[in-house]
């Protein structure tokens, strides 16, 4: 399998034969900056489509079909418009806190995107705790919304942000259970090792029952951390008008709107990189030939599609599920997701400690 780390060093050397090291740094920190920041722009772009085709094939209609062939440049379209929108500014706001939030949001969804492993040789910084990294960093987005919905004077805004805090906080615990029971596994929190680890097989198969579980938990745990349907109490329209970013226009919703969508992408990313093996092509022990073939494609398009599989099964979530109370929702985590994640780690502890995985 092709390896990006050559392609990656040869462009180190060659800036470094140009310049000082400092400076040959500093353009390579720029240059990855930029390579972010557009990769997380068209994956917001894309996954927008993707989801309002996805919902269209659901109900049995076209989607966007108008604005450029099959409804492509849509996006495009939405997108200059909310950017030459006006920032509507409010009496009674707490104007700081107000500018402050959405960009709290984007920084949080920013930082795990950057740690994720897009293939071999593709991963920006490699943390020997990238994984509790990624769990510290995506906590952060909760502060956005929290501000978010204090700041804006609004008591609609303000039930919305209550509503995302507790629901974020809660299904936190779920997703770090079902994340841990891997790493119980893999015995590792680096990245590069999770994947290298899941050269032989993928965590959901070596990692018998347990891992299964954790699975389906880290499924319904990151649908519901991400506010997405049918957990979508944060911004129930019929309720709360948009939840805690109604007085968000222009850009600033744009930061909220792009966030939600780019959110999907990573908690898709990191259920290929716990489960699915990441980049890692799928490799049967004793089928050389079929092994062979696997690892022909190039590693990005395996971490893609796995992502966009795992992103498809949230969206069918949303567009089949009516959206749950938030009673419900909360003893859906309290009562069964959370009791299941602590016996699930336990079970997984046993496995390993035994060697009762494959």
């Amino acid at each position: 399998m092709f390896n990006f780390g050559l392609v990656t060093e040869w462009i180190d050397n060659w800036l470094e034969s140009l310049m000082p090291q400092w400076a040959a740094t500093t353009v390579e920190c720029l240059l990855i900056g930029l390579a972010l920041i557009l990769a997380y722009s068209l994956l917001a772009l894309f996954y927008i489509l993707y989801e309002r085709k996805l919902c269209a094939w659901f109900q049995c209609r076209l989607g966007p079909d108008r604005v450029g062939y099959w409804g492509l440049l849509q996006v495009f379209a939405d997108m200059f418009k909310i950017l030459i929108k006006e920032l509507i500014s409010l009496k009674g706001t707490d104007r700081f806190l107000f500018a402050l939030a959405p960009y709290l949001v984007i920084i949080a969804s920013m930082l795990v995107f950057s740690n994720l492993p897009w293939g071999n040789g593709l991963q920006i910084v490699d943390f020997n705790i990238g994984v509790f990294f990624m769990i510290a960093a995506s906590s952060i987005g909760v502060l956005g919304v929290l501000l978010a919905g204090w700041s804006s004077n609004n008591k609609y805004t303000l039930i919305g942000a209550m509503r995302s805090g507790a629901q974020m906080i809660s299904y936190e615990l779920s997703v770090g259970l079902s994340i841990m029971t891997i790493v119980l596994l893999a015995g590792t929190m680096s990245v590069s090792e999770l994947v290298a680890a899941q050269a032989d097989g993928w965590f959901i198969f070596k990692g018998h029952i347990p891992a299964l579980i954790a699975f389906i938990v880290y499924l319904i745990a990151a649908t519901a951390e991400t506010n997405r349907g049918p957990f979508d109490l944060p911004e129930a329209e019929h309720e709360l008008t948009a939840g805690y970013h109604t007085e968000y226009s222009g850009i600033h919703f744009g930061f909220f709107y792009l966030a939600e969508y780019l959110n999907l992408f990573i908690v898709s990313g990191i259920a290929s990189l716990m489960f699915l093996g990441g980049w890692m092509p799928l490799h049967i022990p004793g089928w050389e030939g079929f092994n062979a073939v696997m690892d022909f494609i190039p590693s990005i398009v395996w971490f893609l599609g796995k992502a966009f599989f795992i992103s498809f099964v949230i969206i069918w979530f949303k567009w089949t599920f009516p959206r749950v109370r938030i009673d419900q929702m909360l003893a859906l985590e309290w009562k069964y997701l959370m009791p299941i994640g602590l016996f699930n780690i336990i079970l997984m502890a046993i496995v390993v400690t035994c060697g009762l995985h494959f």
